[in-house]
Order: C-alpha cells, then sequence, then structure tokens
C-alpha cells in the first residue's frame, strides 16, 4: 500500500473501492511494528483500531461517516483517553489510567478518526529533543542517531516514518512547532484558548495548547476545525465562533509580509536554514507579496521570560504527583514527609527537576517581584510588539529552529543549549498567536528545515490559507543549500 499525504486521498480510494478502514489500519500496524526501533510509541491499540475500522467502514458503506473516516491518528502521551493508560512519558504516573475523555480527544472520536496508540514525548512535555521521555528518546527517521525534536517527538516521528497519517500534540513554547520542522511535517500551534485544554496534562497552563502534526495544511486545518470550538468544561476556552478552516484554504492574491530581521543574523543560526528562508522570502517577492524586513527589541528576552513564567506554573502545576492518590508510590518511605519527597525524588526525571525547582525559586517570596513579576511584565511587552506587528503585517515569518535534527546526547549535558532551541517559537507562545511550521527544504545533510509562519490572534483561516500556498507555490521552488 502506497504512503498517504493527506485524508483526501484516502477518502478518495475508500470512495472508489480500492481501500477498506481495516486495510488501512493493518498498514499501519504494520508499519508500527516494523519500525519499533524509533520508539514512537509507548502502547499501540490494535485490537481497538481494528474495531474502529470496521465501525467506520459500516457508517462510509450507510452514508452516515463523520469529517474524519478513514483517518487514523496517533495521540500524544498528555492527552485523557478513558480507560487507557495516561503517563506523561513520567514513571510517577505508573500504572494510571485516565477515568474521561478529554474534549478534544472525544470530538476526534465524534467525527469517526481511528485512535492506533499512545505517543511517546519528553516527561510532561518539558524538552526539547524526546530525550527527557521516561522510555528513552524517540528517534529521527532520517537518521535514527538523531532527535525528532520534543516534546512531541514520538507523535512528529509516527507521521514522518508512515505510522498514522496524523498526531495530536501539546505545544508550550514550540513543542508541536519544532518537531515539525525536525521530521519535515506541518505542526500548528493554534491561537491560545482556541482548542479546550480539558484532557491535557497541563505543564504551564497559560502556555499549553493542543495542535495538529499532518503531511498536510489540508488535514491540519480539517482538524483543528473539528478540536476547536467552546466547552463547558474548560472556563479559559474561547468562544469565538469557529470557522469552516477546511473549506477557507484559497490564499488572496497578495499578503503583507513582514520577517524579524535579527533571526537572521544570529550566531548560531545555522547557514543552511537562513539560506532556506532567504530564498523563501525571495520566492514570495517574486510573486508580488510586499515582503519587509522589521525590528523586534525583545528577542533576547524571550527564552528567559518564558522558562521563568513556564517552570513557575510547572512547579505549581506538578505538587499534585505526590504518591498518595495515584501513580508510582515509593517503596522505601517511612512516614508522610519521606513519602512525598522520595515519590517525587524517584519519580520525576531529572529535567522535571530541575524545572520545578526553578519554578519553585522564582515564586518563593524573596524573588517573587524580581523574577516572577518582572517576567509578567516583558510577557505583556512581548505580547503588545508583536500584536502591533501583525496590525502592520498580515504575517510573520522566521525559522521554526535555530539547527536542523541534532544528534542523540549532544545536548543533553547543556541545558542552556537545549532551552535555546526555542528561541523562535517562543514568541508566538508568550503573545497567545497561532503559528504554523512547514516543511521547505532540506541542509546538505539532508536533514529538513521548517519556515515559521506567525498570524495574529483567531486569524487561523487566513494563516492556514497562507501556509498551503507556501507549501504548493513556494516549498517546491525553494533550492536545497
Amino acid at each position: 500500500m502506497r504512503r498517504f499525504n493527506s485524508l483526501t486521498e484516502v477518502r478518495n480510494e475508500l470512495s472508489a473501492g480500492n481501500l477498506t478502514c481495516r486495510q488501512l489500519v493493518e498498514y499501519y500496524l504494520d508499519n508500527i511494528q516494523r519500525k519499533q526501533h524509533l520508539n514512537a510509541f509507548l502502547e499501540v491499540w490494535a485490537d481497538e483500531a481494528r474495531q474502529q475500522a470496521e465501525a467506520v467502514d459500516a457508517k462510509l458503506a450507510a452514508g452516515t461517516a463523520g469529517k474524519l473516516a478513514g483517518m487514523v491518528i496517533g495521540l500524544k502521551d498528555v492527552l485523557a483517553y478513558q480507560g487507557h493508560t495516561l503517563q506523561s512519558s513520567s514513571h510517577i504516573l505508573d500504572g494510571f489510567k485516565s477515568l474521561f475523555t478529554g474534549t478534544a480527544v472525544q470530538r476526534l472520536l465524534d467525527e469517526d478518526a481511528i485512535l492506533i496508540g499512545r505517543q511517546n514525548c519528553d516527561e510532561f512535555a518539558m524538552g526539547a529533543s524526546n530525550e527527557t521521555s521516561y522510555f528513552g528518546p524517540a528517534r529521527n527517521e532520517i537518521d535514527p542517531e538523531r532527535v525528532p525534536g520534543g516534546s512531541s517527538g514520538g507523535s512528529a516521528v509516527a507521521v514522518q516514518a508512515d505510522m498514522c497519517l496524523a498526531s495530536i500534540g501539546s505545544d508550550t513554547g514550540g513543542s508541536v512547532r519544532q518537531p515539525a520542522a525536525f521530521c519535515g511535517i506541518v505542526g500548528l500551534k493554534p491561537t491560545y484558548s482556541r482548542v479546550s485544554r480539558y484532557g491535557l496534562v497541563a505543564y504551564a497552563s497559560s502556555f499549553d495548547q493542543i495542535g495538529p502534526l499532518t503531511r498536510s495544511v489540508d488535514d491540519a486545518a480539517l482538524l483543528l476545525e473539528v478540536m476547536a470550538g467552546p466547552d463547558e468544561f474548560d472556563s479559559t476556552v474561547s468562544h469565538e465562533p469557529v470557522p469552516a478552516y477546511s473549506q477557507q484554504l484559497e490564499p488572496q492574491a497578495h499578503y503583507r509580509i513582514g520577517y524579524i530581521r535579527d533571526t537572521l543574523e544570529r550566531a548560531g543560526l545555522a547557514s543552511d536554514i537562513k539560506q532556506a528562508v532567504e530564498n523563501v522570502i525571495e520566492q514570495l517577492r517574486g510573486q508580488g507579496h510586499v515582503v519587509d524586513a522589521v525590528d523586534f527589541p525583545y528577542l533576547d528576552y524571550m527564552v528567559p521570560t518564558y522558562y521563568i513564567l513556564t517552570t513557575a506554573e510547572a512547579s505549581s502545576n506538578l505538587g499534585r504527583f505526590d504518591g498518595v492518590k495515584y501513580g508510582f508510590r515509593a517503596e522505601d518511605a517511612t512516614d508522610l514527609e519521606s513519602l512525598y519527597k522520595k515519590s517525587r525524588s524517584q519519580g520525576f526525571g531529572q529535567e522535571v527537576q530541575r524545572r520545578i525547582l526553578l519554578g519553585t525559586f522564582v515564586l518563593s517570596a524573596d524573588y517573587y517581584d524580581a523574577y516572577y513579576t518582572k517576567a509578567q511584565r516583558v510577557r505583556r511587552l512581548i505580547k503588545e510588539q508583536t500584536d502591533e506587528l501583525l496590525r502592520q503585517y498580515d504575517f510573520l515569518v522566521l525559522p521554526t529552529s535555530p539547527t536542523t535534527a541534532f544528534r542523540i546526547g549532544e545536548n543533553t549535558k547543556d541545558a542552556l543549549a537545549m532551552y535555546l532551541a526555542d528561541i523562535f517559537t517562543v514568541q508566538a507562545s508568550l503573545a497567545g498567536v497561532p503559528a504554523i511550521s512547514l516543511p521547505v527544504s532540506h541542509d546538505q545533510q539532508g536533514l529538513p528545515i521548517g519556515l515559521q509562519v506567525i498570524g495574529g490572534a483567531f486569524r487561523e483561516a487566513e494563516l492556514l490559507a497562507f501556509a498551503k500556498h507556501v507549501t504548493e507555490n513556494v516549498a517546491a521552488s525553494v533550492t536545497t543549500p
């Protein structure tokens, strides 16, 4: 069976009678089995997926199938699915099974998506390489000695390696977009509050957002269309109307586009990535779009601001994991205090412990104003400046990551180097605006290069239409350096 790049291709084969959902599921299950060395899936729901596929085949025959009939999807291990293990790739949640299904997941099921398994990720979504997982790193299919990015690394690899048609991940500071760039696929972070967070294990609640990883912009649009919208279980979700994103992918004739000058002049930016982004800019100019260099004075403050705020929120959110109510419990505890200390010390990995400690420090009475309060003020400045640029321009374009996929172990001993992998993605997260990573080229080693496009709040329809234009009319013309 050939690789499918979109649900449209799948549905065409289903309609022609050349394929059934059951056959499609068997195809993906076979790929998952053959590619276990990539460590993308932590658990495969083979029998359930087969049963779901047969039910969808019956609905297709009866003409009652939903929008996602024929789409086989994997879930990042931070999304609640009732009766299924939910572990956030952490030892501390050993044996825990979700008691309910999250809103986004339920909406996928309601439209006849077929869920095939639980995917590897950085522990509690904390990481930029998928190396902090308790279950070991996921591996990039192009070169298994390289990372797939993080934290949604397993989700990205599963799509890259044709183990499912799409994955649902979560993006706090780039955790959908950066692995999409490393794996050569599409990764969308919606506007904050566009998709309900009910059923998403919290890392940093004012940043976290569920988003799709796909092989096409069309599928990303359709998945967002299905998942987005009000939810009585999430008080922070937006009540903005949800457009039919999948039906609004026709681009405008001309756009005003800004690119942040400093992102292409920074030390540490790989020359192949710089060249690829510059080539995209020239292609867009050649098509008649206005493309201007713009200044953004807060670039150097974004990563510190992001990590102060997210570690503060993480230290609060992860306080619930204490070895008492569920998950891992230390066996050598002698009293309640030692139970807390030993369970958390043994259950959390090194990176999660580091972030809890950092967050506890910046929230402490002596340092709250010096760090946390100041970071909130800088976040406001970053948001205001970003919003101002997006009033002047339809979109901002910049690299998704300063490098292509690096080798496993290359940055694990240098936390600062790992954190700086987020330097181009945290802007959209701090500002709460949508952003998408698109595959546009490859470096000299054949590793994918991603272009990031940032749009205005709740303007995903325009962002997706432009993204489709880039993938179909620009990326194909960008030569490999």
